[in-house]
């Protein structure tokens, strides 16, 4: 004999608040990483930047790519 358990969906709006917290602090902490790196490289000379083969239109583009891949 085959017996079929059935269970309702658990409404669990505090696991969705701390879902929602956890993605949020998550962002942050990648923007704050964004922001970071942007600064270091905006801070580096024009002869600084030329020696590791950077512009300094590509700091952006570099940042980005280093925190969201």
């Amino acid at each position: 004999m085959a017996h079929a358990i059935s269970t309702a969906p658990v409404f669990a709006p505090f696991a969705a608040i701390r879902s929602f917290v956890e993605n949020a602090r998550e962002a942050l902490a990648l923007r704050n990483e964004y922001n970071r790196t942007f600064t270091e490289l905006s801070s580096l000379t024009a002869r600084e930047l030329e020696d590791i083969g950077i512009s300094r239109g590509d700091i952006a583009d570099i940042a980005r790519v280093h925190v969201y891949g």
